[in-house]
């Protein structure tokens, strides 16, 4: 089974909808996800993710199953550097979250008292819970760190959703701490993540990632991947946010 993990595209943070720019990335992902043959499609709650699916979705004549648990990941914590607001949960400062070696572990990485006061784990167990149930409908039972193939299948499935949930349904299928996602990798908008399933022996399977955060169909229009993603490269760079 084939997973689709896709970004909305350029946010309208304060209309949760999308930019002109966003709208485009959209509308170029949806000429790409077309052309495959999906079996399912899933989507967050938030308006940003949903009207990015929509083009897809109007291209295809489908729909797609809206999951609460979807939405972004987006559990206000007392970031240490900053006392006074609270931020979310997957956006810390390097020299703050490196410093704690939990945050590396998958058994630990909830236990600093940071993530318990915010009660992260709670969160993060609601939405694996969810996804798995999903798996499971579609033939995959999660066994410990591994799935059993109970009806094995070559069915494509997409969810249309954000970074920070992303992170969390990826740090779930590869057993790694979600902080170390968060803070390492960089998905931009209307990126593709695929994962596959390999049964390597008969009812045991695993997924494995084949491509992270590509944005191909982008490229191919001559579309530059949006900033949205990112932070500076180089402090000071003109027009790039530091935080």
């Amino acid at each position: 089974m084939k997973l689709l993990i896709i970004r909305h595209g350029d946010p309208d943070y304060e209309h949760d909808s999308l930019t002109e720019k966003g709208w485009k990335e959209a509308r170029y992902l949806s000429e790409r996800i077309a052309a495959l043959d999906v079996s399912n499609f899933y989507v967050s709650p938030l308006g940003r993710a949903k009207d990015t699916a929509s083009c897809t979705l109007e291209k295809m004549g489908r729909t797609a199953e809206e999951c609460p648990w979807l939405r972004e990941f987006a559990v206000p914590i007392q970031r240490p550097d900053v006392p006074k607001k609270k931020m979310i949960a997957w956006d810390w400062l390097p020299q703050d979250w490196t410093r704690e070696p939990r945050f590396f572990r998958p058994d630990a990485w909830h236990q600093s008292e940071v993530l318990q006061e915010a009660h992260v784990k709670e969160e993060y167990d609601w939405v694996i819970e969810h996804f798995d149930a999903l798996l499971e409908k579609h033939g995959y039972r999660r066994d410990g760190a591994y799935y059993q193939a109970v009806r094995p299948n070559n069915d494509t499935i997409v969810f249309f959703c954000h970074f920070g949930v992303e992170c969390v349904l990826l740090s779930h299928l590869m057993n790694i701490s979600p902080m170390v996602l968060w803070h390492t990798l960089c998905a931009a908008p209307t990126s593709v993540t695929t994962v596959i399933t390999e049964e390597r022996r008969k009812g045991i399977a695993a997924f494995r990632v084949n491509s992270f955060g590509d944005t191909a169909h982008l490229y191919c229009h001559a579309e530059p991947p949006s900033f949205a993603a990112r932070f500076c490269e180089c402090y000071g760079n003109p027009g790039e946010r530091v935080d």
